[in-house]
């Protein structure tokens, strides 16, 4: 991306403590730990740094000597890292875990409508017929990595079928802004509200298409994610606040500034390398790096957040502790600026 203002050396300095400090966190093997754990990879794949890709092997080897939990959409976020690690060390546990996650995601996983992925915490039936926007991460992104890496041409289509689903569900046509939720029993958006990280996973996802799918142009479903980020990312930059970041409910000024979110949007904005998105990018590269403590913490990241009930839901939720996702997102941000 051109024109993007930054210190190389610092930037790398920042992921090499953030990397550090997001090690340092018990997290099981769930969602948090697959952001978190996607973007030491995507910082081991930009730096080449092997001490990135040796400490996290080590603690996915804990794990599976630990044993594994059941499959949901949140936990095939994890799929992210194996996916690294396979490519790394070409050690078949880690593909095999991989394909197993396909497997549930393919056969097994709660859908509705036209096929599409239900967002699932746990076991149970958690959201009945609920799209939410995390699901685009846990899942599609996922499922879309692995089927370029099988040439598998089903699975792409699955995956390009919960990118199209998932837009016309949460999309806000006026605005371009994504809903954090949609329930098909309801036919609605529930309490309705733009928020933040919900756009981030929105936004980095769908530009990560283009980026591994060979060929994208030939799908038409590709199309769709292209005029969906486009209309996203016009009216989002819009929206950014002054110290670089983007608020927790995007068009709610009493809303307070998220990290995450912002991590996650900007990330997009460098993977897509429009020159007109470079002012931003540079106002959040300086945002984001003031959100990062000398330990390598990412700050003022909120907590997980379900589809709230109300405004004061999302605005209330704290944002005092380190979060697996708020590492991740930076990480992946700062990769990309480097990269």
């Amino acid at each position: 991306m051109v024109g993007l203002k930054f210190d190389k050396e610092e930037i790398e300095l920042l992921i090499d403590k953030m990397v550090e400090r997001t090690m340092r966190m018990d997290m099981p093997w769930e969602w948090p730990c697959g952001v978190a754990y996607y973007g030491i990879s995507r910082a081991y794949e930009v730096t080449k740094n092997e001490e990135y890709l040796q400490v996290m092997k080590k603690r996915i080897d804990e794990y599976i000597e630990l044993g594994l939990p059941a499959w949901t959409v949140n936990t095939c976020a994890m799929g992210h890292c194996l996916i690294t690690l396979y490519e790394a060390t070409n050690e078949q546990k880690y593909w095999d875990i991989a394909l197993s996650k396909v497997k549930y995601l393919r056969t097994e996983a709660l859908r509705f409508g036209d096929s599409v992925l239900q967002h699932t915490v746990s076991i149970k039936n958690d959201f009945p017929e609920q799209a939410w926007a995390d699901t685009l991460f846990m899942a599609a992104f996922f499922l879309l990595r692995m089927g370029v890496k099988l040439k598998d041409e089903e699975i792409i289509e699955d995956a390009l079928n919960q990118y199209y689903y998932h837009i016309k569900y949460l999309q806000n046509q006026e605005t371009g802004l994504w809903y954090h939720g949609y329930n098909n029993i309801e036919k609605s958006h529930m309490s309705g509200f733009h928020w933040g990280r919900a756009n981030a996973w929105a936004a980095y996802t769908m530009s990560q298409v283009g980026r591994i799918l060979p060929e994208c142009y030939l799908y038409p479903k590709y199309m769709e994610i292209v005029g969906s980020l486009d209309e996203q990312l016009s009216n989002i930059k819009l929206l950014q606040t002054e110290n670089g970041l983007w608020r927790t409910i995007l068009d709610d000024e009493t809303s307070y500034e998220e990290v995450s979110a912002a991590a996650g949007i900007a990330a997009a904005m460098v993977t897509i390398g429009n020159p007109l998105h470079t002012k931003y990018v540079n106002k959040s590269i300086q945002g984001v790096k003031e959100n990062i403590s000398e330990s390598g913490k990412v700050l003022n990241v909120s907590a997980g957040t379900a589809v709230m009930k109300d405004s004061e839901g999302y605005k209330t939720i704290t944002r005092n502790w380190i979060q697996g996702w708020g590492q991740g997102l930076a990480l992946a941000f700062l990769a990309g600026v480097i990269e």
